[in-house]
């Protein structure tokens, strides 16, 4: 079994800067892919940005040129530096592998910008 744990989130304003960390931990030896989802109020959960264990990424449209994902796949740390933030990015952060792992989600961490 995966456990995944994610901190770093926080309340800031419009136009401010956080940095989420995910560490996983037990069986990751089939992880390759991570990625961050986040979870909005009253939305589905949603890929926000993802890196293969080579270093390539992938980003939603919508936080394109504004967050970025790092990490070392192989020792499963992954880190969302996300800068220019928008009201429409308060949602709970969680990070999963690529194909998601269902029952290994972890409580996620909270990011709120006020509007």
């Amino acid at each position: 079994q995966v456990q995944l744990v994610e901190s770093g989130g926080d309340l800031v304003q419009p136009g401010g800067s956080l940095r989420l960390s995910c560490t996983a931990s037990g069986d990751t030896y089939d992880i390759n892919i991570l990625g961050w989802y986040r979870r909005a109020p009253g939305k589905e959960r949603e890929l926000v940005a993802a890196v293969t264990s080579g270093g390539r990424t992938k980003y939603a449209d919508s936080v394109k040129g504004r967050f970025t994902i790092s990490g070392d796949v192989d020792k499963n740390t992954v880190y969302l530096q996300m800068n220019s933030l928008e009201p429409e990015d308060t949602a709970v952060y969680y990070c999963n592998r690529l194909p998601q792992l269902t029952n290994a989600w972890g409580r996620g961490t909270q990011v709120t910008v006020p509007s």
